[in-house]
């Protein structure tokens, strides 16, 4: 571990989560932190993917534990900085949700920052799979959710125009989705089956975990220790059965809807003509998507 203590968490602080309010809030926790005892060394990040960058270097030092201190972004970051590097010995990744979106944890709690300083300073942890994407250019892992169709249209929508105007900006970013509502194919085979899925979709979301943006139910069932992707698949819903569908979403009930369809998958093979936006953990990207692996329980994390 060339010479590192252990038992020392390496904290990665993103300044500008929470809409740069991180930062008034990182002092009382981190004193909390260390009032129960915990050793802490903290580093922060100087732009996006430097997260990811500190991780992967705080890894070679020989730190085992980690702290995501942001939001979704910055454990996402962290997660693909720690992977493949650390496919040989499990890592621990522990949060302080300072950031505007935490939905890894809601999993877990929907007390935020005071359940996430409880789980560190008691040691309460599980373990945690991650899920592996193979695209045309490399491999990328997340914790949370990949998803296709409308939800990436708005994320791709909100972060690409509409990112400084707030909650007003994801909802015009939503409205311009209905008015678009693009349903199209995503052509897939789920767990080497012969058939190609060829039905076009409103969206499709391959989860770990039951949350995204921070409050929506996309996966009510998914487990993020079972070894499975949970797979949820929306069919060619229209505007008004859209809208009128909108709060199903929020509590787990829309895939109720006749034309909803959730799956348990170990393995999903793409076959897309071209890239396509993606939103994946919050963060929204254009990959030429090709498989989408398990990788069981090889995240220990503190909830």
């Amino acid at each position: 571990m060339q010479g590192k203590d252990t038992d020392r968490h390496l904290a990665i602080f993103n300044p500008a989560a929470g809409r740069g309010r991180s930062r008034q809030l990182l002092g009382p926790a981190l004193d909390r932190l260390r009032a129960g005892g915990l050793k802490i060394d903290i580093r922060e990040t100087t732009g996006p993917g430097a997260a990811g960058d500190l991780a992967r270097s705080g890894w070679i030092e020989g730190y085992r534990k980690f702290i995501s201190v942001g939001g979704d972004g910055t454990s996402y970051e962290i997660v693909n900085g720690l992977f493949p590097l650390a496919s040989s010995e499990r890592p621990t990744l522990a949060f302080l949700p300072l950031g505007t979106g935490n939905s890894f944890l809601r999993d877990f709690s929907d007390r935020g920052v005071a359940y996430a300083i409880e789980s560190l300073v008691n040691g309460r942890s599980r373990s945690c799979d991650v899920l592996r994407l193979h695209h045309a250019a490399g491999v990328l892992h997340y914790i949370n959710i990949l998803s296709v169709g409308f939800s990436a249209d708005v994320a791709t929508l909100r972060a690409r125009r509409f990112r400084r105007w707030g909650e007003i900006g994801y909802q015009l970013a939503i409205f311009v989705s209905l008015v678009r509502l693009r349903r199209r194919p995503f052509p897939l085979r789920v767990d080497g089956q012969a058939d190609t899925d060829h039905r076009p979709c409103l969206f499709l979301t391959f989860n770990n975990t039951k949350f995204t943006g921070g409050t929506m139910m996309i996966a009510p069932t998914a487990n993020s220790d079972d070894g499975l992707i949970e797979y949820v698949r929306w069919g060619p819903i229209g505007r008004l059965g859209l809208i009128r569908n909108l709060p199903g979403l929020y509590d787990g009930t829309h895939i109720r809807h006749p034309l909803a369809e959730v799956r348990k998958a170990k393995r999903i093979d793409f076959e897309l003509d071209k890239p396509l936006d993606v939103m994946i953990d919050g963060e929204v990207l254009s990959l030429g998507c090709r498989s989408l692996d398990v990788l069981p329980g090889a995240l220990n994390v503190m909830v």
